[in-house]
């Protein structure tokens, strides 16, 4: 029956056509057997461990989280947190962790801390309550976890748990990834275990003199206030310091440095500890090395950069043999580097290491940035484990790499396990079938080569006539909507058959086009990123007589939000209407890292922060615009849209606020709340551009 349901609340219910496939590989050193998580089928929203025999192609259910705790989650706030960082909205068990020979696998669920012995399957509870990243030391003897701000361990012979780390001040807090870190330098951990499990390197976060910031629930006045620490551009940020803490007791404090970020962090056996520190302003990252004894550090590699130094994720790290991992800038581009020595080729854009051991598993794009392909190294040289055109995602080590394939010909991915000489092995994949196939011209237009895609109504024909134009854009740094895979599309085709030409462009800053690329939006938001949307435009309906653009509209969420409310208040000679879902308005509202990346520290450069906010602009809007903003946003408060709502009131300029209850920074839970939320943009976009008056007179 479920297979009936219309387009929208399959795409509700399914999570985006992401519930069903497997993720969150882990391959056994020995390549006998890999495991992952993967929910029932393409609606269920619990995920269970799985494992994968290899050399037989069998599957089997390792830990059925429904029948372990029946019913609904019961969260922590510090647990949602989390998982609204990584963007994950699935549950049962969303991560796990093993020890080294993969014999034990520790993972939470509902704040209780399991463990299972892979071999036998037995599943035992060990803390009940507010468990927070559970990971066995290599020996898998210990599973040491995060809970109430401490860090804490558990024997699992004697069963015995005792703290490792923790401090009476509430404002400090063990083993987590702060706010900063986890938000936009993607590192979610916040302590690594040491190769001979005997002790961990333990990250400390103290907020104090960290902002306070006030979350509430209109809807629900008898509810207590969100407060959240938020370190808004230009103040201060959680103070991040480190030590080295025994199973026998022993603390040894790391040195700290003239460093504001810790980016990364890596422990193997193949050298001593090695952190990636940034400076306040990001044109300096150090690689520094550990040393155990004394917790002081010195530096293994500086990188500088008259902008900033990207993070790379993956990186550093030791190979087994002790030579240093890295991505580093040269000829134009990101370059696996090992032991100062590149080795992939300029033409590649290196975007993630993904696994080190004797040899490099890794991410890049060739010359066309909608494809992302698999590599390995072999020695001093690189080679493509992908073949397929399209978006690939690996996983494992570069012996037997996971790897879940993302194309055009198909929705959902294609996931198997390759190894040298060996047919590949399959993993299945449940995902639900949209039942929507893109009609998609993907184009390069215009002297910057801006990838686009532009999406016409399922069954449109020359003599239909032109076709309303939407803008359907994130347009800005560190995300990207142009990919080669159907299921990028999906929702995009959904609005063009009600009847637009969807219009999707990825401007300067999107990734997989070089440091250059990346660099072009520093100081100019706002400038570059509406004018290549616009470029795009003109060049394409210059090609293309099935675009009308007397009525284009634009509908973005995040940065795609601001980037719409930009269009119709800078460019309302090009845009009639525009949908701004969770905008940034105002960039001394937004988050440190991100915003003095690419603006600077507002202190210094308060025109550029002027610049590239809405406010000042409010006076300017001509065109419809509905604002759109989720209640309960940890990331972009609500405060982005009120403040531009009420500027644009004090200025006489009519709009439309469409508040969102209980909803983050990710779209709406609630299956029918998104469902007409879309629906809702809609009919409001075709009444904004005449479109539903045309068709009553016709």
């Amino acid at each position: 029956m479920t297979e009936e349901l219309p387009f929208l609340r399959k795409l509700a219910r399914s999570q985006r056509f992401t519930l069903g496939a497997p993720k969150e590989f882990q391959v056994a050193p020995d390549g006998s057997r890999v495991l992952y998580l993967r929910s029932g089928d393409g609606y269920d929203r619990k995920h269970s461990l799985w494992s994968l025999d290899v050399a037989s192609g069998v599957e089997s259910k390792v830990v059925d989280a429904e029948q372990l705790l029946p019913g609904e989650e019961v969260l922590t706030p510090q647990e949602r947190a989390r998982r609204e960082r990584s963007r994950e909205s699935g549950g049962g068990v969303v991560r796990f962790a093993v020890d080294e020979q993969c014999d034990t696998a520790a993972f939470s669920l509902s704040g209780k801390l399991f463990s299972v012995e892979l071999a036998t399957g037995a599943v035992s509870e060990r803390v009940d309550g507010a468990v927070i990243d559970p990971r066995p030391n290599p020996q898998g003897s210990h599973i040491a976890f995060a809970k109430d701000g401490a860090l804490r361990v558990v024997e699992l012979a004697s069963g015995e748990e005792r703290t490792l780390a923790e401090d009476a001040d509430p404002e400090v807090s063990w083993g987590v990834a702060e706010f900063i870190a986890a938000e936009e330098m993607g590192r979610s951990r916040g302590y690594w275990w040491s190769p001979d499990g005997r002790s961990v390197l333990a990250q400390r976060s103290d907020s104090a003199g960290v902002a306070r910031w006030h979350i509430g629930d209109p809807a629900n006045p008898d509810r207590p206030v969100n407060t959240v620490a938020y370190p808004a551009a230009g103040t201060k940020n959680v103070a991040v310091s480190l030590a080295i803490i025994g199973l026998d007791g022993s603390v040894v404090e790391v040195e700290s440095g003239d460093w504001e970020y810790v980016a990364a962090a890596h422990w193997s056996a193949g050298g001593p500890p090695l952190i990636a520190v940034q400076s306040r302003d990001q044109r300096r990252l150090n690689v520094l090395a550990i040393d155990v004894a004394d917790g002081s550090t010195s530096v293994v590699h500086s990188e500088t950069d008259a902008a900033w130094v990207e993070i790379a994720r993956g990186a550093p790290a030791w190979t087994s043999d002790g030579r240093l991992v890295r991505v580093g800038v040269s000829d134009g581009a990101y370059r696996l580097v090992i032991d100062d020595k590149p080795v992939t080729d300029p033409r590649l854009q290196v975007r993630s290491v993904l696994h080190v051991g004797e040899e490099v598993l890794f991410s890049a794009s060739e010359d066309d940035p909608t494809q992302i392909h698999v590599y390995r190294t072999d020695g001093d040289t690189a080679r493509r484990l992908s073949h397929v055109d399209g978006v690939h995602v690996g996983a494992g080590t570069a012996a037997v790499c996971v790897l879940s394939s993302w194309s055009l010909g198909h929705s959902g991915p294609e996931v198997a396990v390759l190894r040298d000489g060996q047919p590949p092995v399959p993993i299945a994949s449940y995902t639900v079938e949209p039942g929507i196939t893109p009609n998609l011209r993907l184009l390069t237009t215009g002297e910057r080569s801006l990838r686009s895609a532009l999406l016409l109504p399922t069954g449109y024909q020359e003599p239909d006539g032109p076709l309303p134009v939407l803008l359907d854009p994130y347009g800005g740094p560190h995300a990207q909507r142009v990919l080669a895979t159907r299921n990028a599309f999906l929702s995009s085709q959904w609005f063009a058959d009600q009847g637009f030409a969807v219009l999707v462009t990825d401007g300067r800053g999107s990734p997989g086009r070089g440091p250059a690329w990346d660099r072009a939006i520093g100081g100019s938001l706002a400038e570059v990123s509406l004018t290549d949307q616009v470029d795009a435009l003109h060049a394409i309906a210059a090609q293309r007589p099935e675009l009308d653009t007397t009525r284009v509209a634009m509908r973005g969420w995040s940065y795609g939000g601001y980037l719409s409310a930009l269009a119709v208040l800078r460019r309302p000679d090009v845009f009639h209407a525009a949908v701004a879902g969770a905008p940034v308005t105002d960039w001394t509202l937004y988050d440190t890292h991100y915003t003095e990346r690419y603006l600077g520290h507002p202190e210094q450069e308060a025109e550029s922060y002027r610049r590239n906010s809405l406010l000042a602009d409010a006076g300017e809007l001509r065109r419809p615009l509905l604002l759109v903003h989720g209640l309960a946003d940890d990331n972009v408060f609500v405060a982005h849209a009120l403040r531009l709502s009420s500027a644009l009131l004090a200025a006489g300029r009519p709009h439309t606020f469409l508040p969102l209850i209980g909803t983050t920074h990710m779209t709406p839970a609630a299956e029918e709340v998104a469902e007409n939320l879309l629906r809702l943009q809609v009919e409001w976009i075709k009444r904004e551009l005449g479109i539903l008056r045309r068709h009553r007179e016709q």
